[in-house]
């Protein structure tokens, strides 16, 4: 077990508390967890790449860890009424969408690896700061009225084109004009192919 797979670990642990946290108002507590599981982000992708302890199970647990964090704090906030239900609604089906798309690939025999897009990892930082955001708000008692309600009308137009970005790739993959369909036909039916073409190793969507 590696440190950086350890302090992914915990983030995962830190779920569970934020969300308790935020279910009994105790939004300090919350921001602070929060805030942790941020920073934690940061130090085991810099440990995994400065002392070359990158994992095959690090590249799934840490997208695991950060969408598991935003799914929880948004839905969360959806149901305190600190954010708008559509906003929940949309980023969750987006998410739950990309699963079933993946796993009807597999499926199908024709698998395909989701690769963050530039659209993607855009969405998922305008997440991060909307939801630092409102429990900032919260645990600090301030109102940042028109710096929220920007912040939600842009994670919401970034997550329907997120969601219309992989959408468009994963139909081309399936119909056999998508990046990896160009080796359909080789001896090996099943080789993988990315959604999307940005660079980065992450598996983030």
């Amino acid at each position: 077990m590696t440190l950086p797979n350890m302090i992914t670990i915990m983030r995962l642990l830190l779920v569970p508390a934020v969300v308790l946290t935020m279910l009994q108002s105790l939004w300090g507590w919350a921001f602070a967890g929060f805030l942790v599981a941020g920073i934690s982000d940061g130090v085991d992708g810099f440990i995994a790449r400065r002392w070359n302890q990158s994992s095959r199970l690090g590249a799934y647990l840490d997208p695991v860890a950060d969408k598991l964090l935003l799914v929880s704090v948004f839905v969360v906030m959806g149901f305190a009424g600190e954010l708008p239900l559509w906003l929940v609604v949309t980023m969750v089906s987006r998410d739950g969408l990309i699963v079933c798309a993946v796993l009807l690939s597999s499926v199908m025999s024709n698998p395909v690896e989701v690769k963050p897009l530039f659209v993607s990892k855009a969405n998922t930082a305008a997440q991060i700061v909307l939801a630092a955001l409102v429990l900032g708000e919260l645990a600090f008692a301030v109102h940042l009225g028109p710096l929220r309600t920007a912040l939600i009308l842009l994670t919401g137009v970034l997550t329907v084109a997120s969601a219309a970005a992989y959408l468009v790739a994963w139909l081309r993959h399936m119909s056999g004009y998508g990046e990896g369909s160009r080796t359909s036909n080789s001896q090996d039916d099943n080789t993988k192919s990315g959604i999307g073409r940005s660079g980065g190793s992450g598996t983030d969507a």
